[in-house]
């Protein structure tokens, strides 16, 4: 999903009342059938890891998600109209080294741009709450209080974790060194 301008651009979701309202959106849309486990708020989309129950109930969060997300940004700069331009992307992720690169994808991508440089998860991801980093200093204690549903599917929970824990500065494949 990327954010829509208007009449210039739209104000970067990078920002703590902007990221306040996509986590509170995250939680809100979880269902029996839907529920985030990953995220990155980027300064004009945000990267989502999800697990669904099948096609139809990735769609109905997602768009609901983008509702939710699109009223509150509404809401919190006083303006109305489209807020995305586009809809969601959905990738279906078939194997261990698929779902570890996807979650080095998401967590790394600011990184990636230059958009956080330092020694510490991003903070406008779920990063801080991610307990597959490679520094011990970089996983949660358990107390953390994680927000986000808890990976339920085998891939995703402990089946990447085969290719290795990753590391705080590592880049998605591809990316400049």
């Amino acid at each position: 999903m990327t954010v829509r301008g208007y009449g210039g651009a739209l104000a970067s979701l990078r920002a703590d009342d902007t990221h306040e309202l996509v986590k509170r959106s995250f939680v809100a849309a979880e269902s029996a059938d839907f529920h985030v486990i990953e995220y990155a708020v980027q300064s004009n989309h945000v990267h989502v890891l999800a697990e669904a129950s099948d096609e139809r109930a990735l769609t109905r969060g997602m768009t609901g998600l983008a509702v939710r997300i699109a009223r509150g940004v509404n809401k919190l700069l006083r303006r109305v109209g489209a807020v995305f331009s586009d809809r969601f992307h959905a990738r279906l992720l078939r194997s261990p080294r698929e779902v570890r690169n996807a979650l080095v994808y998401v967590l790394q991508n600011a990184r990636k741009h230059g958009a956080w440089r330092a020694s510490r998860p991003d903070a406008y991801s779920s990063g801080a709450w991610f307990d597959g980093w490679k520094e011990e200093r970089w996983n949660p204690a358990v107390s953390s209080g994680r927000f986000l549903a808890r990976a339920r599917t085998w891939l995703l929970s402990l089946g990447w974790r085969r290719h290795g824990l990753i590391g705080p500065m590592e880049l998605p494949r591809g990316s400049p060194a």
